[in-house]
């Protein structure tokens, strides 16, 4: 574990890894202030530019946006009481009264102070586990990795929000467009149709650009009112705020420990997260601390959970292959981009990268609350913005992004088919992100079972010969069975409580 810091150390003391990640967290905050995008469209927007820095400066930069992304939201729930990104939307049931009490400074600036505490607690979690974690699972082979990335895509799937069945059949989809291509183990061409633009794949950017960018600016597009301008106040927040959180301290400890633990588990939220963290603190709380009219602890249950979630996302994402979340799901695409590949092999072969990034996440949330309340001001000024000028300079960006990469129009065109694909099915409730999980780990399983039947000598037998593969494998099917039992079974054998 020191090793790692040790060596990342002399690749985050560079003054373009700190620039990039000031500068990250800086629009991680602005994203996540504007409601309807959020630290996962922030990602994307960044995500070509990534591309072009070294590894620790591009992964620093983007990490930051996602630090500052989950705590932004909570400045538009507070003022506007209309949460920046769904993360905050526990935050708004003591924000807000907070800030109609006239104390809108106390509550954005202990909103900053608690999510960069309980990002620091996830932190220190993530440098101590995801090396352990790693450690573990570095002497597994094809058939344990085939396991584990089936566990990734069906758990994300699976936990979907909308509906289980609709998550696995995006997530089903996400595979067929990793399909296309050339075979990286046989040279066979895939679902190509002779067409020499489609034999290298289709491009990540273009897909999660179109599916979450387009789609998106599409909705907002749909939703009119893009001349309104919303009614804010301007509002002064000091360092004090600090001392003001750490009153809490055990709320504190608290939440951070649930938004961590929520956070480690793939498909889990920080929404549930904060909401979970938010109840227990209730129920902890003295009456005359009124939750729910204006309570400090309340703000400081929510934002330190949802930001604790960050660092616990990472680590299945860094460890084990599997992310956290849809922004975690992102963040796997730019390793891969960066030419890294996520799980225990790079912690192995790429140790100081690591330990860099690890570095660079620590330092997201120092910036995250020295920034956060410097430029409070600023961010509030930009809520002030109308959608017609938002939404073309969100869809300008996309559009440069994408075709940066490659410097293809095809890449364009397969932004702009994604986008239709997206609208689609956000108008039937379907879930994009389990596409974007999909398209990731989809080759992983796919590669690894090639290999385990290439290893075998008897079939499928080799995976009944590992025992953690097995394993893993056997939790997977109970997993599916339980989610394909009728909700009447499922009742019988978990009464509810009201039984």
């Amino acid at each position: 574990m020191f090793d790692l810091l040790i060596s990342g150390a002399g690749l985050i003391a560079s003054p373009l890894v700190i620039i990039l990640v000031a500068l990250g967290c800086t629009g991680g905050l602005l994203v996540g202030a504007l409601p309807g995008l959020g630290p996962l469209m922030g990602i994307i927007l960044l995500l070509p530019a990534a591309f072009y820095l070294p590894p620790v400066a591009g992964m620093g930069m983007l990490i930051a946006i996602y630090v500052g992304g989950s705590c932004g939201g909570a400045i538009s729930a507070i003022l506007l009481r209309i949460p920046g990104t769904p993360l905050a939307a526990a935050t708004l049931l003591d924000g807000y009264p907070m800030a109609k009490a006239g104390r809108a400074g106390d509550a954005i600036g202990v909103a900053i102070a608690a999510s960069a505490i309980g990002g620091m607690f996830g932190g220190i979690i993530l440098i101590l586990f995801a090396p352990v974690l790693a450690q573990v699972a570095v002497n597994f082979g094809p058939p344990e990795y085939f396991a584990l990335a089936v566990t990734g895509l069906m758990s994300i799937a699976v936990v979907s929000s909308e509906s289980t069945v609709k998550g696995l059949m995006t997530g089903c989809l996400g595979i067929l467009i990793a399909a296309v291509g050339t075979d990286s183990m046989s040279n066979a061409m895939r679902f190509t149709f002779d067409n020499h633009n489609l034999f290298g794949g289709i491009h990540i950017v273009a897909v999660v650009v179109g599916l979450f960018a387009l789609s998106e600016a599409a909705f907002q597009i749909e939703e009119g009112k893009l001349d309104a301008r919303p009614d804010v106040l301007n509002v002064k927040v000091s360092f004090r705020s600090l001392f003001l959180t750490l009153r809490h301290r055990w709320n504190l400890l608290r939440s951070s420990t649930i938004g961590t633990f929520f956070g480690a588990l793939p498909g889990a939220s920080g929404i549930i997260a904060s909401f979970t963290a938010y109840a227990i603190a209730k129920a902890q709380a003295r009456p005359e601390e009124n939750y729910g009219k204006g309570a400090v602890g309340g703000v400081v249950a929510t934002e330190s959970a949802n930001n604790a979630c960050c660092g616990g996302a990472l680590i299945p994402t860094l460890a084990l292959a599997i992310p956290g979340d849809a922004a975690c799901a992102v963040l796997m695409g730019a390793l891969l981009l960066l030419g890294l590949q996520p799980g225990p092999q790079l912690f192995t072969f790429s140790g100081d990268i690591v330990g860099g990034v690890f570095l660079a996440y620590l330092l997201a949330n120092v910036f995250l609350f020295v920034l956060g309340i410097l430029l409070t001001p600023v961010f509030v000024s930009v809520l002030k913005l109308r959608k017609q000028y938002l939404v073309p300079s969100v869809l300008l960006l996309s559009m440069i992004g994408v075709y940066a990469i490659q410097s293809s129009v095809y890449d364009l065109w397969f932004a702009f088919i994604f986008g239709i694909v997206g609208y689609v099915l956000r108008k039937f409730d379907y879930p994009l992100s389990p596409i974007v999980i999909g398209i990731i780990l989809g080759p992983i399983a796919e590669g690894n079972l090639r290999r385990s039947l290439l290893l075998s000598q008897d079939g499928l037998s080799i995976f009944a010969e590992r025992p953690i593969a097995l394993t893993i494998l056997a939790i997977d099917l109970l997993v599916i069975l339980w989610v394909l039992l009728p909700r009447r079974v499922k009742g019988r054998l978990v009464p509810s409580r009201a039984g």
